[in-house]
């Protein structure tokens, strides 16, 4: 239903935007233009199988995205007139339609068994919506095409807020008929980074029409680790204590009192991610114990280069057989109990879970596996790793590291390119 409001709405912003921009010549005809009545027929009447007749899609898929760093965004700054707003609008109008292409193009080299999914499907079949949507309006030369591109911006952040969990459904779904594990986990590393560019890439955007103190888009100026820790914790906690009825403390030390500039977003899933790991293991390795639980620390390191963050749990760690397996998608070792896991997600910046919830699957601090393997996708295109160092009896550290947005030597771009050929090699 979002997605078919998405879809009608879209429309509605073309129409109006090809109107305004003949605007003078319908004033001298006193009537839409024939041209006009054609294009508004052919927007009302369009389903998503014409768009398998058209060549756009592999035409974009071909182009390479335009590489934008952090770093670029945060010294572009503001403009008293605006033009930085059509700069950006201008820039995410050439740009998002080769992403979204991209995508498209991943989803038709799936197995066809695979593609077939009916989540995958409708991933599919929203991307070419999406793409055949940005890529038809018009170019952006006013600020009120800016206006109302932010709109659509805004309506396509809106339709892809599930993507992670239809991803992760639909391939559990499919798994039965996965013979290539390494050509799926491909996919979805670039699906996953993908989905991460582009909702900082629009997001960002949207920001930079706010006036937000000690902000440039969607980059803090003075990011601080602790408190994103502290925020995410509260989260981590309020879960486990709805699970279990019980949440171990946390201690934060180290470089507590450090602060950057840095894009929350990332961070914002990773860490409740890695935190709810980290109580759900200490909760369950001492539910026989009459001692309080032991806390779980997270240490805080910066230098000129990176950030790291350890997670320490003393939550009887993982033998060896397992921890070959964290990072494949939909292993989960809650699904080692008797218990049957069901899905548990973060979304970004809010720590509320994603909009699959709507269909009727509970929350638990476990799911179906993806919050390893993305938290890993994560780190990676952020120019960083996800590692893991655990003793069998005693406990787990997780180690999470991140380029800085100033450094020179680990800048960040929001595009696919670097990752594209690491996974081809």
């Amino acid at each position: 239903m979002l997605c078919k409001k998405f879809h009608r709405y879209s429309f509605q912003l073309l129409s109006f935007v090809r109107y305004q921009t003949n605007i003078s010549k319908d004033n001298q005809n006193s009537k839409p233009s024939i041209e006009k009545k054609i294009y508004d027929q052919h927007l009302s009447n369009i389903t998503v199988t014409s768009f398998y007749c058209q060549t756009a899609i592999e035409q974009f898929a071909l182009k390479q995205s335009t590489r934008l760093s952090p770093l670029t965004m945060m010294y572009i700054g503001k403009t008293d007139d605006g033009r930085h707003l059509l700069r950006s609008a201008q820039y995410l109008h050439n740009d998002l339609p080769i992403r979204f292409a991209h995508r498209i193009n991943d989803f038709r080299n799936l197995p066809f068994v695979v593609a077939c999914n009916p989540l995958l499907l409708e991933l599919h079949e929203r991307f070419i919506k999406i793409f055949h949507t940005l890529h038809s309006f018009p170019p952006i030369k006013t600020l009120e095409h800016e206006k109302l591109f932010t709109e659509l911006l805004q309506n396509t952040l809106n339709c892809t807020s599930d993507t992670l969990p239809l991803l992760a459904e639909g391939f559990r779904k499919s798994k039965q008929h996965i013979k290539q594990e390494m050509f799926v986990r491909n996919f979805l590393d670039r699906a996953l980074a993908s989905r991460l560019a582009i909702k900082m890439l629009i997001e960002n955007h949207i920001e930079l029409r706010k006036d937000k103190p000690n902000h440039i888009g969607i980059i803090c100026m003075s990011f601080s680790p602790k408190k994103l820790i502290e925020a995410s914790a509260e989260y981590a906690q309020a879960v486990c204590r709805a699970t279990y009825g019980i949440a171990p403390d946390i201690t934060i030390d180290g470089h507590v009192n450090s602060s950057f500039p840095y894009i929350t977003m990332p961070l914002s899933y990773i860490v409740p991610e890695m935190l709810k790991n980290a109580f759900r293991a200490t909760v369950e390795h001492h539910k026989n114990s009459d001692k309080k639980l032991p806390n779980v620390g997270v240490t805080i390191s910066v230098n000129e280069d990176e950030l790291l963050l350890r997670v320490r749990d003393r939550g009887g760690g993982m033998p060896g057989s397992l921890l070959d397996k964290i990072y494949d998608y939909h292993f989960s070792s809650s699904n080692l109990s008797n218990e049957s896991p069901s899905l548990s997600y973060t979304d970004f910046d809010n720590y509320l879970y994603d909009q699959l919830t709507t269909r009727n699957i509970q929350h638990r601090m476990s799911g179906y596996g993806f919050g390893v393997p993305t938290s890993r996708a994560y780190c990676e295109y952020l120019n960083g790793s996800l590692t893991f160092e655990t003793m069998y009896g005693i406990g787990t550290d997780v180690y999470i590291r991140l380029g800085l947005l100033t450094s020179e030597n680990r800048i960040v771009p929001i595009d696919q390119n670097l990752l594209s050929k690491r996974l081809l090699k």
